[in-house]
């Protein structure tokens, strides 16, 4: 689900749900936060990469889960399930350098976890896409703030609500990636960097990634609560129940009468 190398001090987390395509389930988000937590004690892990295994990075939340979530029509579990706030906050507040390898599609938290990254390289064949409001849902992750902060205003409300695809090269145009790569040369080009960084004293560069989250946190913190509130409210309604429903039954979804 989740495998773990260490390269010098470069700890290496790849994604491992390819029958899935690395969708998260609550297990997968749990894990990944506990994971992350040790990496950012150990004072033998300068660097983390995050990539995935297959075609994909991450395909998000496990719709398959989150349908049962709605049909019990819970109202305390946050934006996808109580794994995903102790990743997402771990991630968010995360004292050392993070980079992304996006190999391929990365959907929902599998783009919006790039919000929270240091440096993210793509794949040239990747694509990104925030899919909240044709799930029937709003924006998680602080995608709600981060977006428009990163991408531009009407760049980021034309992705939020149409849940149109990005490219590797407009994610790169719009800030949500550093480069663009070729599949075959993702891993070199990201561990070469990552191995770079790694060189640097752990003390510095983790004082340097807290004085740039610093100065955000709160903020993120603040759209996570909005954003929870609102996706607590909507989860479970005959929006977020239709698009589920369509999606497991490999068809268009009908809003017409909703």
């Amino acid at each position: 689900m989740l495998d773990i190398t260490d390269d010098a001090r470069v700890r290496v987390l790849t994604l491992n749900r390819p029958e899935a395509l690395n969708a998260f389930n609550d297990e997968l988000y749990h894990t990944a936060g506990a994971v992350l937590q040790e990496a950012e004690a150990s004072a033998d892990v300068a660097c983390v990469v995050i990539t995935g295994t297959g075609r994909a990075f991450s395909a998000g939340q496990d719709l398959s889960e989150m349908g049962r979530l709605s049909a019990d029509a819970k109202t305390d579990f946050g934006d996808a399930g109580p794994g995903f706030p102790h990743f997402l906050d771990t991630l968010a507040a995360f004292g050392k350098p993070v980079i992304a390898a996006v190999n391929g599609i990365g959907v929902g938290i599998g783009m919006t976890m790039l919000l929270h990254v240091d440096i993210a390289l793509m794949a040239t064949s990747a694509r990104l896409r925030a899919p909240f409001v044709p799930l029937g849902v709003v924006p998680e992750a602080a995608g709600s703030l981060l977006m428009p902060v990163i991408m531009g205003n009407q760049r980021a409300a034309l992705k939020l609500y149409t849940g149109d695809w990005i490219t590797a090269d407009e994610a790169v145009e719009c800030g949500l990636a550093l480069k663009a790569v070729e599949p075959d040369d993702l891993m070199t080009e990201t561990m070469d960097l990552a191995r770079r960084i790694a060189k640097m004293p752990v003390a510095s560069l983790s004082a340097t990634k807290r004085i740039v989250i610093e100065s955000r946190i709160d903020a993120v913190r603040a759209a996570r609560a909005r954003e929870d509130r609102a996706f607590t409210g909507m989860i479970g309604r005959p929006a977020n129940m239709e698009a589920i429903a369509a999606f497991l039954e490999k068809r268009e979804p009908d809003f017409s009468r909703l």
